[in-house]
C-alpha cells in the first residue's frame, strides 16, 4: 500500500539518503532533470541536504510516497515568493524510482499536491516534463499542455531535450 506524506524539516534531513536514491535513480537512468551523468550519490546526498534546509525554512512543500515505510517516490511544490505571484507554484521533481515506476504513484504523488495546492489557496501550478516522458500522467491529473520549447534542457548523457510546459488552474 502506498503512503503518501508531507514531510517536515526533521523529516526531510532524516530521508535524505532515501530521497537521494530515487533521484540517482532518475538521473542514471536517463532522466532530464537538471543533472548530467556521470550523477553520483554523493550529489543526490548534496541536493537532498539543499532541500531538507529549505523545507525546514518553508520555502519548500516536499512529499515521499511510502512502501511498507520505504521511499519509493517524491515531488516538490514551490510556492513562488514574487509578490505579484503569490497565488502559484512550481511542481517539481516529480521521481518515482525504476523499481516502482507504473504502479499508480506518480499519479498518487499528484493529487496529494493536488490537495496540499488548494489546502494552500493557491490558484495556478507549473511544471515542465521532457517531451514524451511524463506527460500521460500530468494530462489524466487535469494539467493543461502550455507548450513546447524544443532542446531547453539536456538529458544526463548531453542530448537535447525537448521539454513540455503544462499548468493547471484551481478555481
Amino acid at each position: 500500500m502506498i503512503d503518501i506524506r508531507i514531510l517536515d524539516g526533521d523529516d526531510a534531513h532524516r530521508l535524505i539518503d532515501a530521497l537521494a536514491a530515487i533521484l540517482h535513480d532518475a538521473v542514471t537512468k536517463g532522466a532530464s532533470v537538471g543533472f548530467m551523468n556521470p550523477f553520483s550519490m554523493t550529489e543526490a546526498v548534496t541536493f537532498y541536504t539543499e532541500i531538507a534546509a529549505r523545507v525546514q525554512r518553508d520555502e519548500i512543500i516536499l512529499f515521499a510516497a511510502f512502501n511498507h515505510e520505504r521511499v519509493v517516490g517524491t515531488c516538490q511544490l514551490i510556492p513562488s515568493k514574487k509578490p505579484n505571484q503569490i497565488y502559484r507554484a512550481d511542481l517539481v521533481k516529480l521521481l518515482v524510482h525504476s523499481n516502482h515506476r507504473n504502479k499508480g504513484i506518480g499519479a498518487s504523488l499528484l493529487v496529494a499536491a493536488d490537495n496540499e495546492v488548494k489546502r494552500q489557496g493557491f490558484k495556478l501550478v507549473t511544471l515542465d516534463t521532457g517531451l514524451n516522458t511524463a506527460e500521460a500522467v500530468y494530462e489524466r491529473a487535469g494539467y493543461q499542455r502550455a507548450g513546447i520549447i524544443p532542446k531547453y534542457a539536456l538529458f544526463p548523457d548531453g542530448t537535447y531535450c525537448d521539454t513540455v510546459f503544462f499548468y493547471k488552474w484551481y478555481d
